[in-house]
């Protein structure tokens, strides 16, 4: 029985909504992903090269603006007291004063065969001019040591300030399985303690000799294959060409 003309004007209309639908569900995930992306514009560390586990190592905490209408002017990092950090030295940063406080330790620390009974606590760095502008990051570089030996990584707390007198507080902690907070703390990751020749661990050390030499003999290999693989060409080619003059003679003849 032939459809009716309200039914197939139905039809078409649902044959052109699910059409749709993949375009739909395109621009409202286009849609998440711009409201989320503030979100990654906190403030984090980062290591300018390795940062071994007992070592010493050059940190830069970088702090961006995502405010369109304010200047951040401050910011503060407190230092972890569980295992404290005896050596702290931030570089020198145009249009920025440092202070560097020190408190007393519930226990004394040893380095360097010396016992310490205080060590930096917190770091501010405040400008003196504009600060960093909206759209704008700034990087303020740090060195410290000794790091923990007993730890993968090392947990800051920082307070970003604005010059309208806001405060954001990146000091929640990120657990391992657990969606990434709101305001994370920045985490400096560690990497393995290095020796007394400023290499790795013997273990490390060992596996990497080995990986190379095997790399070593994998390319040894492939350069006699290709020279094998050369000379079979061109005895290859002389072949044709004997093949070639021979023809054009019985040809000739």
């Amino acid at each position: 029985m032939p459809q009716m003309p309200q039914q197939q004007a139905d039809a078409s209309r649902t044959r052109r909504f699910a059409r749709r639908l993949p375009l739909v569900g395109a621009a409202a995930v286009g849609s998440v992903v711009l409201l989320a992306a503030p979100a990654f514009a906190h403030v984090s560390v980062q290591p300018a090269g390795p940062a071994p586990k007992g070592g010493y190592a050059t940190v830069n905490f970088k702090v961006p603006n995502e405010r369109d209408d304010a200047s951040t002017v401050k910011l503060e990092v407190t230092l972890p007291t569980d295992r404290p950090l005896a050596s702290v030295m931030p570089q020198p940063v145009p249009g920025w004063k440092i202070d560097v406080k020190k408190s007393k330790l519930a226990k004394p620390i040893e380095m360097h065969g010396e016992k310490i009974n205080e060590a930096p606590s917190k770091i501010t760095w405040t400008a003196e001019d504009k600060g960093v502008e909206p759209g704008r990051f700034q990087q303020f570089p740090v060195s410290v040591g000794m790091l923990p030996e007993d730890a993968d990584q090392v947990v800051f707390k920082a307070l970003q300030t604005y010059d309208d007198k806001e405060v954001v507080r990146w000091i929640e902690p990120t657990k391992e399985g657990a969606p990434e907070p709101e305001n994370p703390a920045p985490v400096l990751q560690l990497t393995a303690a290095e020796d007394e020749h400023g290499g790795a661990d013997a273990k490390s050390g060992d596996k990497g000799h080995v990986k190379s030499a095997a790399a070593g003999q994998d390319a040894a290999d492939g350069d006699t294959t290709a020279r094998v693989l050369g000379a079979v060409g061109i005895v290859v080619g002389l072949i044709g060409i004997g093949f070639g003059v021979f023809a054009g003679r019985r040809r000739s003849a």
